[in-house]
């Protein structure tokens, strides 16, 4: 789907929220909501179920896929919340390639 920008986090003993976070960019608002579809109908096939907040607007999509947590933004709205920032400090981080 082409999403950019796309950045692991590895939370593992630093978090119990999730072993990872996935946060990636989209385009536009069409993009993120085709990203996170994407990613949703994938991890349906692999026997696996999310809840997914934020559809709607496509801003910023959240798909919790339990161990798994996967953001999906527009970048201005990646900017703003900055999560890589945020766990900087407490997670390995590793660009997609």
């Amino acid at each position: 789907m082409k999403a950019e920008d796309t950045i692991t986090l590895d939370l593992r003993r630093k978090s119990s929220i999730a072993d990872y976070m996935v946060v990636t960019s989209g385009r536009s608002n069409r993009h993120v909501g085709s990203v996170a579809d994407r990613v949703v109908e994938d991890l349906h096939k692999a026997g696996l179920s999310a809840r997914v907040e934020g559809m709607p607007h496509c801003d910023w999509v959240l798909i919790d896929a339990g161990d798994v947590i996967v953001h999906v933004f527009r970048p201005e709205v990646r900017t703003f919340y900055n999560l890589e920032k945020m766990w900087a400090g407490r997670a390995a981080m590793r660009r997609a390639s």
